[in-house]
């Protein structure tokens, strides 16, 4: 593809992917799906219910059981893995596309994360194969005793939409890696990348069954995919209360479960940070993905030294920002995904302005008023115990706010419901640690801007989530762990009733 912006065309309807066929939903109902910089129809897609996810499980349990899958040798299962991986690098053009006009988000962001979507299925093999090992444990001469690592059988993966190609493999490429069979259901929102990945791991000739795609919205497809119980695990991201709502439904059926929900995080930056490196911080972690990131930084503590001098340089930067069509290479911000998400967003401006804070933002051009934008936002003047400061709002707008010394940016930064990520800039080392052991958040970046490294763990406290994913972390969850204890010698064994 060029470099010059791309036409917004119409896709063709979408099916769903069962047990190796891509087929119409059962009820023949059908849901539109809309671009988000036109609010025009981009296609039609077929809609699941619960017919449609007990086909999906029912052939998942059959690959898992019965199938070639189940038994595969480990060698001979990778093969598919990074067959898949060849099969994404083939596609990347066309994934960061249909990504940039199913979601709005600009192309070059689009790109740079499918092109990191290959590269977790051959992470996750390379993972599998080096370290989905057991322990061996010796007890004097009398038993050895060693561990296994086995698949848990049909896992449920549901997927959020604003990064949800990259997502979707996050989940799938362990799930399969492992050897579970999987049933996905993607974000109703965002379907295209989705039918998409069904596509290229329909050519990978992975045996029918192993991998299927179940298109829906959360109440009814979701739902009966959380219930069902040949379903042994359920991995979710998204909002904290669907993920609440999901925690009690896989009660019944004791399903393992990682929750990887809100968020709300801190950037505190220190009076002696790298200035300049701090702001391209601030503004990206914002900003980029059109702020709808679960780890966006935007709650903004500054110092009270510099708190003029970078809010004038976040003034400056925000204005700068280039706002528009998604699919133009220049553009750092498009729109919101669907309209019901751009009205949510823009209630919480009209919040900010009743709560007193100064709602600084650029201007939208006439030409892109007919899409979902809200420009970049900073909320002046706000405090900690603002509801714009306290509930996530997941669009491109950051609350801004000030502290004085060390112990005060902690407990304001604290001070919330939700604990998934947080970033320090200061060039005090000894203090950096100290605040990042002090932050009550899954993950911390010191002086660094949300750089991943697949091998460590992902995922928050508080109402941000439960478990971890992420290197080998996530083999406790796709995977169950067996003991077995092997007698070599003749130990004493009580001789009741003889």
């Amino acid at each position: 593809m060029s470099k010059e912006a791309l036409k917004h065309e119409k896709q063709q309807d979408i099916q769903l992917y069962i047990n190796g066929e891509f087929v119409d939903s059962a009820s023949g109902k059908t849901f539109e799906n809309f671009n988000p910089f036109t609010n025009e129809q981009v296609n039609v897609v077929a809609e699941g219910d619960k017919a449609d996810i007990e086909q999906a499980v029912a052939a998942a349990r059959e690959a898992f059981d019965n199938g070639p899958w189940g038994t595969m040798k480990l060698k001979e299962r990778m093969k598919y893995i990074y067959k898949i991986a060849d099969l994404i690098d083939e596609e990347v053009e066309r994934i960061a596309y249909l990504e940039s006009l199913d979601t709005g988000l600009p192309i070059s962001q689009t790109t740079n994360m499918v092109a990191r979507a290959s590269e977790n299925f051959r992470f996750y093999a390379r993972m599998v194969e080096a370290r989905l090992v057991g322990e061996a444990y010796q007890v004097d001469d009398e038993f050895i005793n060693y561990t296994l690592n086995t698949p848990v059988g049909v896992a449920g993966l549901i997927t959020p939409w604003n990064a949800p190609f990259m997502l979707e493999t996050w989940k799938v490429a362990p799930a399969l890696a492992t050897g579970n069979t999987v049933v996905l259901k993607p974000a109703e929102f965002s379907p295209l990348s989705a039918n998409l990945l069904a596509e290229v791991i329909d050519r990978s000739g992975i045996p029918a069954g192993v991998f299927n795609v179940v298109h829906g919205f959360g109440e009814t497809a979701g739902d009966a995919l959380v219930k069902h119980p040949d379903v042994q695990l359920i991995s979710f991201t998204g909002e904290t209360t669907t993920g609440s709502t999901i925690i009690k439904n896989s009660a019944d059926t004791l399903k393992s479960v990682s929750m990887e929900l809100g968020g709300k995080s801190p950037i505190i930056v220190f009076d002696d940070a790298d200035f300049d490196r701090a702001l391209d911080a601030c503004i990206w972690g914002i900003f980029s993905f059109n702020g709808e990131r679960c780890t966006a930084n935007s709650r903004l503590f500054l110092q009270e030294g510099i708190k003029d001098r970078f809010v004038e340089a976040l003034k400056e930067r925000v204005l700068n920002i280039n706002l528009g069509n998604p699919l133009d290479y220049n553009t750092q911000v498009g729109p919101l995904i669907h309209k019901e998400h751009y009205d949510k967003v823009v209630s919480y401006l009209q919040i900010a302005k009743e709560e007193g804070c100064e709602v600084f933002t650029s201007e939208i051009s006439e030409e892109n008023k007919k899409g979902n934008f809200v420009a970049p936002t900073l909320l002046l003047n706000a405090t900690n115990d603002m509801r714009v400061a306290q509930e996530e709002i997941f669009g491109p707008v950051m609350a801004v706010m000030t502290f004085k010394d060390e112990e005060e940016a902690v407990r304001l930064a604290n001070d919330i419901a939700y604990g998934l990520a947080g970033y320090v800039w200061t060039n005090d080392g000894k203090r950096g640690h100290r605040v990042a052991h002090a932050l009550e958040a899954g993950m911390i970046w010191v002086n660094a801007q949300n750089v991943r490294d697949l091998r460590t763990p992902f995922g928050g406290s508080k109402d941000s989530g439960i478990g971890r994913e992420g290197g080998h972390y996530g083999f406790g969850f796709y995977t169950e762990q067996k003991i077995v204890h092997v007698a070599i010698g003749n130990h004493r064994i009580p001789q009741f009733g003889k």
